[in-house]
């Protein structure tokens, strides 16, 4: 694929959007309030049928660094980022889910820690929150740096904290997966880099509800086992064995 020009300093923001119009403006507006301002923000509707459209577009008036764009046909997360990355400008990539929160210094300290450390993939500690954007969790420290191995055992890397410098990196899509197509872009990046780096500092706010807590998680840990065994072609013992690990540290992060 021919080779992309991009802005130099300039973030582009990949959000996805399905029927997102409960946060979508909280979101908006959490961009909005960065102290870092040379940003882009794409937006990719999945064919939302509520109000998403109506409060993006109004928010577009407001100000041209926000971008929509609609998928003709729904098609998941994985073809929606996807999209977003194609149409996006910035030297960097930063993700940020349609419900979830950046503290106003986001981009500011995370492109500071990464020049600092001149990293090209670096993400953040969470806080994890619900509808009414109470704190249910403040997360356990992370590491400083992570490699292919240690994320094949422990999935630490929230996509809404990730930025990404890929000018410095060969061009990447995101694998077509209905689900854990980040956890697997994650693992393709660190095949091209030696480590993800980390900045221990909750400059996003994950939301999750208590019901789909569960849910969820028995959802990635199935997840984990497809992805290294499909993705990344690890015999069915070793995944397992990956797996029980992912097991013990999710229990480890979220109960004690």
């Amino acid at each position: 694929m021919e080779e992309k020009s991009f802005q130099q300093g300039l973030v582009s923001i990949i959000t996805p959007v399905y029927q997102a119009e409960r946060f979508i403006e909280q979101t908006i507006l959490s961009v909005l309030a960065q102290s870092y301002q040379n940003w882009e923000m794409i937006l990719v509707d999945d064919c939302s049928r509520d109000k998403s459209t109506d409060i993006i577009r109004y928010f577009i008036e407001k100000d041209k660094r926000i971008k929509y764009h609609c998928l003709d046909t729904n098609s998941g997360a994985a073809v929606t980022r996807n999209k977003a990355i194609e149409l996006a400008q910035g030297e960097f990539l930063a993700f940020l889910d349609s419900d979830d929160l950046w503290n106003p210094s986001k981009l500011e300290k995370q492109l500071a820690f990464m020049k600092e450390h001149d990293c090209k993939f670096s993400y953040t500690r969470i806080r994890i929150i619900d509808s009414a954007n109470n704190t249910i969790k403040q997360t356990v420290p992370i590491p400083s740096k992570v490699d292919y191995n240690y994320l094949l055992k422990r999935t630490v890397i929230a996509t809404s904290t990730v930025i990404i410098n890929r000018s410095t990196l060969p061009y990447f899509m995101m694998p077509l997966r209905r689900g854990g197509q980040d956890y697997a872009t994650w693992l393709q990046l660190l095949k091209k880099v030696d480590y993800a780096y980390g900045l221990d500092e909750s400059l996003t706010s994950y939301r999750v509800s208590s019901n789909s807590l569960s849910s969820n998680k028995f959802s990635s840990i199935r997840q984990v086992y497809e992805i290294q065994t499909e993705d990344e072609h690890i015999s069915k013992i070793e995944a397992i064995c990956n797996t029980i690990f992912f097991c013990i540290y999710a229990f480890k992060k979220h109960f004690l």
